[in-house]
């Protein structure tokens, strides 16, 4: 398994690299210090799993977290000492799995980690391509046409789509939605 870990903060970034070699000794880390290292680092390398703070010092994580998620469906947990509601909600919109805040747990990210890669793999169908009628999805290239015309999504929307055309013919409730897109506990209300 390979972790990007995107966090100005050296202390930050060995801390969780740290965390990872420990816990899990497979894991391959890299970390990136801004944003466009960031995503030159995914390039690269790819990941399976990625850190990501939101206060960066060339670009908001927000963006690095929309660039990540045009190209693939990483698992993303924010980690950043931005705590507010608003903060929250956009990281989430953006695409994150999830989102933690500064100061954190080792073992709390840890298990957010393992829940987040685990809902990831949960009911995903090996599928590359998907068409129905006029829709048309390309899973590997993260592309939806209706009548060959490539339709812009935000990655929210496109999230959702996926999630709903990978499970055919069953009934998606709103709460796996939540939790699926947006890591919401509707029976607690909190975010998970």
């Amino acid at each position: 398994m390979k972790t990007l870990i995107i966090d100005d903060d050296p202390n930050i970034a060995e801390a969780v690299a740290l965390c990872f070699e420990i816990r899990w000794p497979n894991t391959e880390v890299f970390t990136a210090s801004d944003g466009a290292s960031g995503l030159r680092m995914f390039k690269e390398h790819g990941a399976d799993f990625v850190v990501l703070d939101l206060a960066l010092p060339d670009m908001d994580g927000v963006d690095v977290c929309k660039q990540l998620r045009s190209q693939s469906d990483v698992a993303i947990v924010m980690l950043t000492a931005r705590g507010g509601r608003t903060d929250i909600i956009r990281g989430l919109e953006s695409g994150a799995d999830d989102y933690m805040t500064k100061p954190f747990d080792q073992m709390e990210l840890l298990a957010r980690a393992r829940s987040v890669l685990r809902r990831g793999r949960r009911g995903e169908k090996a599928v590359t391509n998907f068409a129905s009628g006029r829709l048309a999805f390309d899973f590997a290239g993260r592309e939806i046409r209706i009548d060959g015309d490539l339709i812009g999504l935000t990655p929210t929307e496109y999230n959702l789509l996926q999630h709903l055309a990978q499970h055919p013919g069953r009934l998606v409730t709103h709460e796996e939605l939540l939790a699926r897109l947006w890591g919401l506990d509707t029976r607690t209300q909190r975010i998970t």
